[in-house]
């Protein structure tokens, strides 16, 4: 998609053409983040919403500054470090751990997108949620991809009743092609065009939400109302780390993602990719992931909890030598976290967090120079698989660590009370000349990181467009394994990464990537094709 004014890219048809109005109009890239975001919430409900969080990127053209939000979502002030542990102090099995009460923080979509327009919007607010309104009033045609994820996960979205009459009304799940009505939607919506978020936060849907997560069967949880009147969404320090010139501008603490592809840039950026047909370049990607999520693992956490070595994790000569580990013709055969320079403790053990694919990214231009990448999600498909106010409710509690500590050595992402657990969204936007020249972002759960990076060297390196490089196959590793894309050109890699020694599994890779280029002579988008997703502009 070519453009030459304004851009939005995002999961859902219906989602970016909300956005795409609001932009035509004269909107601002945050105006239009609201419509795009309300819609989702409706059209693609397991992946984010108002029962979510999200961390949000924005270039502002007439300042030059890039700033970042977090509207991640916090831990109860009653959370302990054993919440996700058994009577023996073990871990819970992880779907014991998210289906329930127990997995749901505080939800910061609702407030990131009242923030977002309050410092950036033109347009009036409470126009911005009329056409989800309308939509979910009248009712929207269930989408093959909703429909497949509702009939594939029956069982879990049958524990709570509204849930369950929603998603599989009469014991059968929706079916594509399907008109579906959300009613207490709309409500929910006009709340909040009528009176701000102050009824999710400290009225009448906050009062439902506690109510609801208190009283699952056998997986109470325990949020409060005082822990809903407490949130806020942080401005934090955008995380921009060099490579080839121009500068990778990310999210920080509490997330890891733009800690963990400015680590993989910066290892890459001591050596040529010569092209995505080379399996060297993909070896390097492959091992340059795994080393940055050795680190990820020991050091990234909330930072306002665990102190964390931000300037030392991209440091370019801390990353220099740990690029020197990839100057080998085979895998790596073992893996553990390096030693940034930081002037605090650095004992800490090792976090085995598991984080899933879901989530939803949104990445928008506007007519007035200005840059929006945002990653929202619930976390999990469905989240913890309760609703209210028709919406589900995030599990993000669960991206926390189950053990709080290893061998007595504590874990930097443990439970604590109104903490942040740890997230791999990587809402990223590419600088350069101090202006940006890519906006992109994924979902994907932890693969987010390897998507993200590979997908700005595809286009940085190998000159693919923005379309080419959200489409090129994937190949990912994280932890020593290398997943490959199944029934694409990827495979064609499998014999010769088993041979330089890596263990490689054969797997769907569903990722989100949208992505807008911001060339000389105007704007450039790509949608992700493994999802329903489009790009408009004018």
């Amino acid at each position: 998609v070519v453009a030459a004014e304004w851009m939005v890219a995002a999961a859902n048809p219906h989602a970016v053409k909300a956005g795409a109005d609001v932009l035509a109009a004269g909107g601002t890239a945050a105006d239009a983040l609201v419509a795009v975001q309300v819609m989702l919430g409706l059209v693609e409900p397991q992946s984010s919403g108002l029962g979510g969080g999200a961390f949000l990127l924005w270039y502002d053209a007439k300042t030059g500054q890039v700033t970042t939000l977090d509207g991640r979502e916090t831990a109860p002030l009653a959370a302990q470090p054993t919440l996700f542990q058994d009577e023996n102090g073990e871990p819970q099995k992880f779907y014991d751990a998210v289906v329930g009460g127990r997995s749901v923080g505080v939800p910061g979509a609702p407030a990131l997108m009242q923030e977002a327009h309050k410092r950036w919007g033109s347009a009036s607010w409470a126009g911005l949620f009329s056409r989800a309104i309308t939509l979910a009033e009248e009712g929207f045609v269930v989408s093959p991809r909703l429909a497949d994820m509702v009939r594939g996960d029956a069982d879990r979205l049958s524990i709570d009743a509204t849930t369950r009459e929603y998603f599989l009304p009469q014991g059968r799940a929706i079916e594509k092609g399907q008109l579906l009505k959300n009613a207490s939607y709309a409500e929910s919506l006009r709340a909040l065009a009528g009176n701000g978020v102050a009824p999710f936060y400290t009225g009448r849907i906050a009062k439902e939400i506690v109510e609801k997560v208190r009283n699952v069967p056998n997986a109470p949880g325990v949020l409060s109302e005082v822990d809903f009147s407490l949130y806020s969404v942080r401005a934090r320090d955008p995380v921009c780390a060099a490579y080839r010139g121009y500068e990778v501008c990310g999210m920080g603490p509490p997330s890891s993602g733009g800690l963990s592809v400015g680590q993989i840039l910066g290892m890459l950026d001591n050596y040529d990719m010569l092209s995505p047909e080379d399996v060297t370049a993909w070896r390097m990607l492959g091992d340059a992931s795994r080393l940055s999520f050795a680190d990820r693992a020991r050091y990234m956490a909330d930072s306002d909890y665990v102190p964390v070595p931000t300037a030392g994790l991209i440091a370019r000569d801390y990353l220099r030598e740990r690029a020197k580990l990839l100057n080998t013709g085979n895998a790596l055969e073992n893996v553990e976290a390096g030693m940034p320079e930081f002037d605090h403790s650095l004992n800490l053990s090792d976090d085995e967090a598991i984080e899933l694919p879901s989530t939803s990214h949104i990445s928008i231009v506007d007519s007035y120079g200005n840059a929006l990448s945002m990653t929202t999600s619930i976390e999990n498909a469905f989240g913890s698989r309760l609703m209210v106010g028709g919406f589900l409710l995030n599990n993000q509690l669960t991206d926390f660590s189950f053990r709080s500590h290893r061998d007595g050595v504590p874990i930097a992402n443990r439970v604590e009370p109104g903490k942040r657990p740890r997230s791999s969204m990587a809402p990223t936007i590419v600088m350069k000349n101090g202006k940006p020249v890519v906006v992109v972002g994924s979902p994907g759960g932890s693969r987010i990181i390897p998507y993200v990076a590979k997908t700005i060297v595809a286009h940085l390196d190998w000159g693919l467009d923005a379309q080419a490089a959200v489409s090129l196959p994937h190949l990912a590793n994280r932890f020593g394994i290398y997943d490959v894309e199944e029934g694409t050109s990827a495979e064609a890699f499998v014999e010769p990464l088993t041979k330089m020694g890596f263990e490689v599994s054969v797997n769907a890779l569903n990722s989100g990537l949208h992505m807008i280029v911001v060339g000389d002579e105007g704007l450039t988008g790509g949608a992700d094709p493994r999802r329903e997703g489009i790009a408009l502009g004018e």
